[in-house]
């Protein structure tokens, strides 16, 4: 076990090395000079250029640039907008709760929904049942979450009047404020992973109820229900585990287009609005560290599968 561990955390720092590497590159290989990018077109103040090369270290090689942003990032000062004149590590603490919570909901109705919706798709296989349920995932998979949100906003908010269409309420202003506006965008992006969740159930259950153990149960005189849920949907979960840890990191970096609808102020949403504002420095902070924390997650992922599934430990 100790040399899993190992190796994940080698493949971590690999990769996280990686990902830092090629955002950071990406970000010095666009076009056009990096002042006046961040600048824009108006009226500046003088020594303003001279300040941000050396706050940047535009006249270094890349190389020289790389190493010391890393150095700071590692610390976690990943600069100061000029724009907001906020460290851009201020910015990701402050929306990182709302993105995270947004993502938790979403994985969470996901989940609920549906495992009961893939067991019983696999328990009735070939039948009405499985048939309808099938169909309702396919649809499901085939809209998109911010068409879906539109018509969440048009049922709830224009037509019934129940839930606002926008704005966020954190926990600090209630429970049920802050659900009333974060409800509609996690339903939002759940939708597809729903889809996804309850086929992958499905599938892996449909193999769980063909094993000579579920059959010895069955043979026990054990009630179906008993089967299902005790004996066949734990060795059924493994691979729902790693598609939900995958879908919660990249949920953190796949809220941007929901962000914008609610207008929630997330991750997604300063992401977008630093884009916007030619924020060089707020884009790559975010991009990296939503980057880093997809990552991180899949390597947590792989620690918990080592330890519930034991060949992959010998292996």
């Amino acid at each position: 076990m100790a040399k899993t561990i190992a190796f994940v955390l080698l493949r971590l720092i690999a990769t996280l090395f990686a990902v830092t590497f090629l955002t950071f590159a990406m970000v010095a290989l666009l076009p056009g000079d990096p002042v006046d990018t961040i600048l824009g077109t108006g009226p500046r103040a003088p020594g303003i250029e001279e300040q941000i090369r050396e706050d940047l270290n535009l006249d270094d090689p890349f190389i020289v640039r790389y190493v010391a942003w890393l150095g700071a990032a590692v610390t976690g000062d990943l600069g100061t907008s000029y724009i907001t004149d906020q460290p851009v590590s201020d910015t990701i603490s402050q929306r990182l709760p709302v993105t995270a919570q947004l993502a938790f909901m979403s994985i969470l109705i996901s989940v609920i929904v549906a495992i009961p919706v893939g067991v019983l798709g696999a328990y009735k296989q070939g039948k009405f049942a499985d048939t309808v349920t099938s169909a309702g995932v396919q649809v499901a998979l085939s809209i998109p979450n911010f068409i879906f949100g539109i018509f969440l906003i048009w049922l709830f908010a224009v037509q019934l009047n129940w839930l606002p269409a926008s704005n966020w309420n954190r926990f600090s202003d209630g429970i049920v404020d802050n659900l009333k506006t974060s409800i509609l965008p996690a339903l939002s992006l759940a939708l597809a992973q729903m889809a996804l969740f309850s086929r992958l159930v499905r599938s892996d259950m449909i193999a769980t109820l063909r094993e000579n153990y579920i059959l010895s149960a069955r043979a026990k005189g054990l009630s179906d229900r008993y089967i299902l849920f005790r004996h066949a949907l734990r060795p059924s979960s493994l691979s729902l585990m790693t598609i939900v840890g995958i879908s919660f990191g990249a949920l953190l970096g796949g809220t941007v287009v929901i962000e914008s609808l609610f207008a929630v102020p997330g991750l997604g949403f300063s992401l977008i609005a630093a884009i916007n504002g030619r924020d060089i420095l707020v884009i790559q902070g975010i991009t990296v560290f939503i980057a880093a924390m997809f990552v991180i997650i899949n390597t947590i992922v792989d620690l918990l599968y080592a330890v519930l599934d034991p060949r992959i430990r010998r292996k």
